[in-house]
């Protein structure tokens, strides 16, 4: 019988592995899009009481911070996460506004 702690440790290895090319692009489109630029959201509101509300939220990536080529950051990233480079560079996506 497999002790608990070697069981756990073959879950975190598993979840370690390579994901499609599909999600690789998807979750490294994200990070390229910040490392173009920091991401923000100011919300206002007010509650049922009466009461305002509001919050406001930054996403300021390293790979931004250190000024890294956005279309790098999506190669890079797609390999490691793949194993695969991205099946169409950064620039060529259409929903990319680079």
């Amino acid at each position: 019988m497999m002790r608990k702690p070697a069981l756990l440790a073959l879950v975190v290895l598993a979840a370690c592995g390579p994901v499609s090319l599909a999600e690789a692009e998807r979750i490294c489109f994200e990070r390229a899009r910040l490392a173009q630029q920091p991401r923000g959201e100011v919300a206002v509101g007010i509650g049922s009481d009466g009461r305002a509300a509001a919050g406001v939220s930054v996403q300021i990536s390293g790979d931004f911070l250190a000024g890294r080529d956005p279309s790098a950051v999506y190669e890079t990233c797609v390999m490691s996460k793949s194993g695969e480079p991205p099946s169409r560079p950064l620039h060529a996506r259409s929903d990319w506004k680079g």
